[in-house]
């Protein structure tokens, strides 16, 4: 039934639904990490050192898909007047999301053991990163997003988790270790970035009128008049 309003009119419907189906996805994660009642003091002890792994699952899945609910709500703020394609991919990484616990439930489970567990979970992580980035791709070319400085940074900032963790499915299957030890690759990388678009975003540009600071000597500025160039 139509309510006279199109997706692109509403965004704040779907920005709603999609802190919904985040809030709820990084619940979940929380749900494997439990110690079963009624044990004994060494039973206890035992439990207790079998959940580091489902700890250490789920702080991870809970710090990237953190980050996912950051650039999900950039992207969706991005497309708030466009609807259309780049929506109904946030509504795809919102299925993918919604599926995180449990590549995540298997990696804790059989972490390093079973090399698919490795891959699935690093597969998937790839694949939100990659919907993100032809969500911002398609805002770019198609509704008129040029800014360079905040393109080359978004960029880089999904290509880097894409890179990370694409390499790691193959790299899965032959040494399961070290594809989980890549992914922490990842974190001194988004730091870097990070830094880097503070710096490019704070950065002086040219006075209204003026001179780049950085032109070469003797290059014309916006409002110098043009130069003769001879008779």
């Amino acid at each position: 039934m139509s309510t006279g309003s199109s997706p692109a009119a509403r965004p704040d419907r779907l920005i709603t639904l999609s802190d919904g189906i985040f809030a709820i996805a990084m619940t979940l994660l929380a749900l494997d990490v439990r110690v079963p009642p009624d044990l004994g003091s060494a039973e206890f002890d035992e439990a207790l050192r079998e959940t580091l792994p489902q700890l250490a699952a789920y702080a991870l899945s809970f710090l990237i898909v953190s980050i996912f609910w950051r650039d999900q709500r950039r992207l969706l703020l991005m497309s708030a007047t466009t609807g259309g394609i780049p929506q109904y991919l946030a509504l795809a990484v919102l299925g993918v999301i919604a599926l995180v616990p449990f590549p995540t439930a298997m990696l804790a489970e059989y972490g390093a053991r079973e090399p698919v567990a490795v891959a699935a979970y690093a597969a998937m992580i790839c694949l939100v990163d990659l919907l993100h980035l032809a969500m911002f791709a398609l805002l770019r070319v198609r509704h008129g997003i040029t800014d360079v400085g905040e393109w080359r940074d978004t960029a880089a900032d999904l290509a880097a988790t894409v890179v990370v963790f694409g390499a790691s499915v193959p790299l899965a299957f032959l040494a399961p270790h070290a594809a989980m030890w890549c992914w922490l690759a990842l974190f001194p990388v988004k730091v870097v970035l990070g830094r880097q678009e503070r710096r490019r975003r704070d950065a002086p540009g040219p006075p209204p009128g003026g001179r780049d600071p950085r032109a070469r000597p003797g290059a014309a500025g916006p409002g110098d008049p043009p130069r003769s160039t001879g008779p």
